[in-house]
C-alpha cells in the first residue's frame, strides 16, 4: 500500500459511501494529537497539545508535508487534559459534523465555482497515551489491546503486579514456523500451540 487509497477502508468506504466517493472535491481527513512540555523535560511540569488535521485527498507527497496539515486548535494547561480532552475537541467535533452531514458551500478555485462540499474523519493517529483519553480505552491492563481484547495472553507479573505482553506475538506467526517451537530462546520449555485471535469487525 503507497497511499490510503490503496487501502481497504477507503474501498469499503466507497462502497458504504457511493453518494460521498462519487464527489472527488469531498474531503477524507487524518486527526492527530500528542501532548509535549513546552519547556523541556526538566522543567516545570506542563501540557501542551497540538490537534492537527492531515487531508489524504492530497498525493503522499503532499499531504505528509507541514504546509498541507492544519493546525485546528491548541490544548494548553498544567497537566495533560485526560478524558476531559473530549470537552476540548467538542467544537471540533461540531464542525466536522456538520461537514459530513449539512455540507458546506465551498469555492473550487480551479473551476472557478461553488460546489457543496463533505468531509469525512477517516482516521485518527495516536500513541498510547493519548488513545486511551480519545477512546477512554485502559492501555495500562490486561485489555490494553484493542484487537485481541479477552483473548490475549497478558499476564501479571508477580512481584511487580504489572501487565505483561511478553512474547505475547508469537501466536501471530504461521503455525509451522521455527519460533513457535523454539523452547529454548523464549518461554523455556514452552511450545506455542495458540494461533491469532478473529479478526474484529468494526461493529
Amino acid at each position: 500500500m503507497v497511499h490510503p487509497f490503496n487501502g481497504e477502508v477507503w474501498k469499503h468506504f466507497n462502497s458504504v459511501h457511493p453518494h460521498f466517493s462519487a464527489e472527488s472535491r469531498n474531503v477524507r481527513l487524518r486527526l492527530c494529537t500528542d501532548g509535549f512540555n513546552l519547556f523541556g523535560s526538566f522543567a516545570a511540569p506542563y501540557s501542551c497539545w497540538p490537534v492537527i488535521l492531515t487531508v489524504y485527498n492530497l498525493p503522499l507527497g503532499m499531504c505528509m508535508r507541514p504546509e498541507f496539515m492544519f493546525l485546528s486548535m491548541v490544548i494548553p494547561g498544567p497537566s495533560n487534559p485526560g478524558q476531559n480532552i473530549d470537552v476540548c475537541l467538542r467544537s471540533l467535533i461540531d464542525e466536522l459534523t456538520q461537514l459530513w452531514s449539512s455540507r458546506a458551500l465551498t469555492y473550487d478555485i480551479s473551476r472557478k465555482q461553488n460546489f457543496v462540499m463533505r468531509a469525512t474523519l477517516m482516521w485518527t493517529i495516536n500513541d498510547f497515551p493519548a488513545y486511551e483519553m480519545f477512546y477512554g480505552w485502559s492501555t495500562h491492563e490486561k485489555l490494553a489491546c484493542l484487537y485481541s481484547m479477552e483473548n490475549n495472553k497478558a499476564f501479571t507479573l508477580r512481584n511487580g503486579g504489572k501487565a505483561s505482553f511478553f512474547y505475547c506475538h508469537r501466536r501471530f506467526l504461521p503455525y509451522n514456523h521455527r519460533y513457535k517451537k523454539n523452547r529454548k530462546d523464549f518461554f523455556v520449555g514452552r511450545v506455542e500451540k495458540d494461533v491469532a485471535p478473529p479478526r474484529l469487525s468494526g461493529e
